[in-house]
């Protein structure tokens, strides 16, 4: 099963950064081939994506979810994956940005471009695409700060 983890610096306070991530709907403006996310309740919603030519639309569950510390999910139908995503404060308007995929490739297309690195690249990208983002707008454009406990702990 492929894995990425890549981090990024931000310039605006966690709690910005952490908001901003909360706002699904907003994700097609910096991730790459995420055409549409639509919130179906607090915890759920549905992706639909096209990514080297291939559509694909899955529904996601929030397994976890923390104000300023972390968002974790998973896939609930479809495209196998999970993920989680966490925030650090470094400082005074500063905040590093953690973002943990895993997933199963599905067909060749997608088994090669994870071995060759393709989806490294991608989530870099898309955290670059964050950062302009958010530092751009300087504040969110919406927040759900609700906490969602892991059914494990």
């Amino acid at each position: 099963m492929p894995s990425v983890t890549k981090s990024i610096d931000v310039s605006v306070p966690v709690s910005t950064a952490y908001n901003q991530w909360t706002q699904f709907a907003s994700f097609p403006q910096f991730m790459g081939g995420v055409e549409s996310v639509s919130q179906t309740d607090a915890t759920h919603s549905h992706w639909v994506t096209k990514i080297g030519g291939v559509s694909r639309e899955f529904d996601t569950e929030v397994t976890e979810q923390h104000p300023d510390e972390r968002v974790a999910w998973k896939s609930t139908d479809g495209t196998s994956h999970a993920g989680v995503v966490t925030f650090h404060r470094l400082g005074e308007g500063q905040t590093k940005v953690t973002v943990q995929l895993d997933w199963q490739a599905d067909g060749l297309v997608e088994k090669a471009g994870a071995v060759i690195g393709v989806d490294d690249h991608q989530v870099k990208a898309d955290l670059d695409k964050f950062k302009t983002y958010i530092e751009g707008q300087g504040h969110e454009n919406g927040a759900w700060r609700g906490n969602v406990d892991n059914p494990g702990t």
